[in-house]
């Protein structure tokens, strides 16, 4: 299993959610896992409980995250850290845009940038994109999620394209819902409230699925690389045909017809 080749793993937004749960899982199978995050107190406990290397870098800051693995080799990167604002392009300002940008896109790609070179001349090496549905799958509001997660789509092709001849593998993990607390962030309301609107009563999975993907694809044999996996509740299905009639200045929508 490849486990037994790496050393070293390093998680963004680790958090809280897949990111604490795959940088918990990654410890679990004896790598030394740094883990990036901007609350100390946050990483502390995560540290506490599994004894990772925990750097307070917010990873927008490319200065602070180039000074951070300067002087450390990576074997497992996992581009976890994300972002989401609510609203289509109409009620999304610049901020929203940026800030999705800098997180979901070009801190994946930095640190792509830092850490793949060391990865080709040793020969060794496995980056693992955490995207989502939103990636793939068009549905209201959200745009500059969609792009920025559509985006990391192609880098996780053209990685492979980038790496080809070395032992160097990326996978792309694409989830649908998960129970986290990304819509409490997303739409600035209680944790509790968030997990009664979204979650109370449906069959989701949970962040341990998706550190047992992650698992699953670190873990298979080095001459296997598992591209992309879809990660969704077995009761939630993308796409869909929405088709709406005018009657005057009112929009009707037939709905999935």
């Amino acid at each position: 299993m490849a486990f037994s080749d790496y050393k070293t793993a390093l998680v963004t937004g680790a958090s809280g959610g897949m990111g604490w749960a795959i940088a918990s899982r990654l410890a679990q199978k004896g790598l030394k896992v740094h883990a990036f995050a901007r609350s100390a107190e946050k990483l502390a406990q995560l540290q506490q409980e599994c004894g990772v290397v925990p750097h307070v870098v917010d990873v927008t800051d490319t200065d602070a995250v180039t000074r951070a693995v300067s002087d450390i080799e990576i074997d497992v990167l996992v581009n976890n850290a994300g972002v989401s604002r609510p609203g289509s392009l109409l009620t999304s300002d610049a901020f929203d845009i940026d800030e999705q940008i800098d997180v979901n896109l070009r801190a994946g790609l930095h640190l792509a940038r830092l850490i793949l070179p060391g990865m080709m001349a040793r020969d060794r090496g496995h980056i693992v994109n955490i995207t989502s549905m939103a990636g793939h799958y068009e549905f209201g509001g959200h745009i500059a999620y969609h792009a920025t997660k559509a985006a990391m789509h192609t880098v996780s092709r053209q990685l492979r394209v980038d790496a080809f001849g070395r032992r160097v593998r990326v996978t792309e993990i694409s989830p649908g819902r998960t129970e986290t607390d990304i819509f409490a962030h997303v739409e600035k309301i209680d944790p509790a409230e968030a997990k009664r609107k979204y979650f109370e009563g449906f069959e989701m999975p949970q962040t341990s699925d998706i550190a047992d993907a992650v698992e699953y694809a670190v873990g298979a044999p080095q001459y296997v690389n598992i591209g992309l996996i879809e990660l969704l509740p077995t009761l939630q299905v993308p796409g869909g045909l929405r088709t709406a009639k005018r009657v005057g200045d009112e929009v009707i929508l037939t709905g999935n017809k």
